[in-house]
């Protein structure tokens, strides 16, 4: 058994504290159901765990229940921060488990396909992390806009979701997070802590994280709705 875990229980600052982006409209559905809908079509993804924001579990049932989301196994609530919201989600997958795929609920584009092959790099090497080559200049700045050097960019990769992993990995690193009293901004930060490899897939440019109005337009290009 292969479960996704897709997290859409923050609170986007760009857009205002009390904007849930998951539940915005992205053409004629809410943008979190794109990604439950690319799980739906995955072969490779047995069930789905959804984890919303607790003012948001009846009105995320009803959206699951009205797109026709059948992988959807539990819709469940989240914590103040995302490691908290994805163990309270891994907690209602069965032990049985032995790929975990975790998404953000605000990247719509995702594909079936790009979770497919997440999955078979989890299978083969026990982590398998979307993120793109960073092709532009990296300059770092000390204060101010000031530049002090430019960042070799060779070998720099941005990040995304979603991010795959063995069960058993999964949880041991949720584990020393949360015994440390550590905070982690990915999954995948979790698992180097406790020195495990990361390895990570190729993920198109179009996989865009929603973060400001203007990414719901790009979105929507991207989609061709």
């Amino acid at each position: 058994m292969n479960f996704g875990i897709v997290v859409a229980a923050g609170k986007s600052e760009r857009m205002g504290p009390d904007v849930d982006k998951a539940f915005l409209s992205l053409g004629t559905k809410p943008v979190a159901i794109y990604s439950l809908l690319a799980f739906e079509k995955c072969p490779d993804v047995d069930g789905v765990i959804l984890v919303v924001r607790k003012d948001r579990l009846e009105p995320a049932r009803a959206m699951v229940q009205l797109f026709g989301c059948a992988k959807v196994k539990k819709v469940v609530a989240g914590g103040a921060k995302r490691q908290i919201s994805v163990s309270n989600g891994l907690a209602h997958v069965g032990r049985d488990a032995k790929i975990i795929v975790i998404h953000d609920g605000a990247r719509p584009c995702v594909t079936p396909d790009l979770i497919s092959e997440a999955v078979k790099s989890a299978k083969r090497n026990g982590s398998g992390v979307a993120a793109v080559k960073i092709t532009d200049t990296i300059k770092e700045v000390d204060a101010g806009v000031t530049v002090s050097r430019t960042v070799d960019r060779s070998k720099l990769w941005a990040v995304q979701t979603p991010q795959a992993f063995r069960y058993e990995l999964l949880v041991k690193a949720l584990e020393h997070v949360k015994r440390k009293n550590l905070t982690v901004t990915d999954d995948a930060a979790a698992l180097e802590l406790i020195g495990q490899e990361v390895h990570l897939v190729a993920a198109p440019w179009s996989n865009i994280k929603i973060t400001t109005a203007g990414d719901l337009v790009t979105a929507a290009t991207l989609l061709k709705l």
